[in-house]
Protein backbone atom coordinates (compact mmCIF):
# COMPACT_ATOMS: atom_id res chain seq x y z
CA UNK A 1 0.00 0.00 0.00
CA UNK A 2 1.57 3.36 -1.30
CA UNK A 3 -1.02 5.50 0.91
CA UNK A 4 -4.10 5.93 2.95
CA UNK A 5 -6.42 8.48 2.14
CA UNK A 6 -9.25 8.66 4.84
CA UNK A 7 -10.96 11.27 2.78
CA UNK A 8 -11.70 8.87 -0.26
CA UNK A 9 -13.03 6.17 2.31
CA UNK A 10 -15.08 9.01 4.50
CA UNK A 11 -16.70 9.65 0.60
CA UNK A 12 -17.42 5.80 0.21
CA UNK A 13 -19.01 5.55 3.43
CA UNK A 14 -21.32 8.29 2.59
CA UNK A 15 -22.44 7.35 -0.38
CA UNK A 16 -22.92 3.85 0.48
CA UNK A 17 -25.41 1.78 2.85
CA UNK A 18 -22.65 -1.08 2.68
CA UNK A 19 -20.27 -2.32 5.09
CA UNK A 20 -16.44 -2.00 4.19
CA UNK A 21 -13.49 -3.88 5.89
CA UNK A 22 -10.39 -3.27 6.35
CA UNK A 23 -8.29 -6.39 7.31
CA UNK A 24 -4.71 -6.75 8.17
CA UNK A 25 -2.90 -4.51 11.17
CA UNK A 26 -1.18 -1.98 9.02
CA UNK A 27 -4.25 -1.15 7.35
CA UNK A 28 -6.41 -1.29 10.32
CA UNK A 29 -4.27 1.02 12.22
CA UNK A 30 -4.15 3.57 9.35
CA UNK A 31 -8.15 3.25 9.86
CA UNK A 32 -8.18 3.52 13.29
CA UNK A 33 -5.88 6.60 13.42
CA UNK A 34 -8.16 8.13 11.03
CA UNK A 35 -10.95 7.83 12.68
CA UNK A 36 -13.00 5.91 9.91
CA UNK A 37 -13.62 2.32 11.82
CA UNK A 38 -17.09 2.22 13.64
CA UNK A 39 -16.37 -1.30 14.79
CA UNK A 40 -13.52 -4.09 14.87
CA UNK A 41 -13.80 -7.40 14.85
CA UNK A 42 -11.18 -9.71 15.84
CA UNK A 43 -10.96 -13.73 16.11
CA UNK A 44 -8.81 -14.79 19.02
CA UNK A 45 -7.23 -18.25 18.75
CA UNK A 46 -6.08 -20.45 21.27
CA UNK A 47 -2.74 -21.26 19.20
CA UNK A 48 0.45 -18.79 19.47
CA UNK A 49 2.79 -18.98 16.36
CA UNK A 50 5.77 -16.73 17.01
CA UNK A 51 5.37 -12.66 18.42
CA UNK A 52 3.73 -11.26 15.22
CA UNK A 53 2.40 -8.16 14.55
CA UNK A 54 0.45 -6.42 17.37
CA UNK A 55 -3.55 -6.88 16.47
CA UNK A 56 -3.84 -2.85 17.46
CA UNK A 57 -1.55 -0.22 16.85
CA UNK A 58 0.29 0.44 20.10
CA UNK A 59 0.69 4.43 20.05
CA UNK A 60 -3.37 4.56 20.29
CA UNK A 61 -5.64 4.21 22.59
CA UNK A 62 -8.97 3.14 21.24
CA UNK A 63 -12.37 3.03 23.65
CA UNK A 64 -14.08 -0.26 23.41
CA UNK A 65 -17.31 -1.42 23.78
CA UNK A 66 -17.99 -5.17 23.29
CA UNK A 67 -21.30 -5.82 21.04
CA UNK A 68 -21.26 -9.30 20.94
CA UNK A 69 -19.29 -12.54 21.36
CA UNK A 70 -19.21 -16.23 19.64
CA UNK A 71 -17.66 -18.79 21.22
CA UNK A 72 -16.37 -21.71 18.51
CA UNK A 73 -16.01 -25.69 19.88
CA UNK A 74 -12.03 -25.61 19.34
CA UNK A 75 -11.57 -22.63 21.94
CA UNK A 76 -11.76 -19.27 19.02
CA UNK A 77 -13.65 -16.52 20.10
CA UNK A 78 -14.83 -13.97 17.53
CA UNK A 79 -15.62 -10.75 19.62
CA UNK A 80 -16.88 -7.32 17.95
CA UNK A 81 -16.84 -4.15 19.86
CA UNK A 82 -17.89 -0.61 18.92
CA UNK A 83 -15.23 2.13 18.17
CA UNK A 84 -16.32 4.58 21.08
CA UNK A 85 -13.10 6.88 21.14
Amino acid sequence: MSSFDAYEVRAVKEATSADLSVSGPELAGHALRAGVVDEVWVMISPVTVSAGKPAFPTDLRIELELLRERRFGNGAVHVAYRVLS
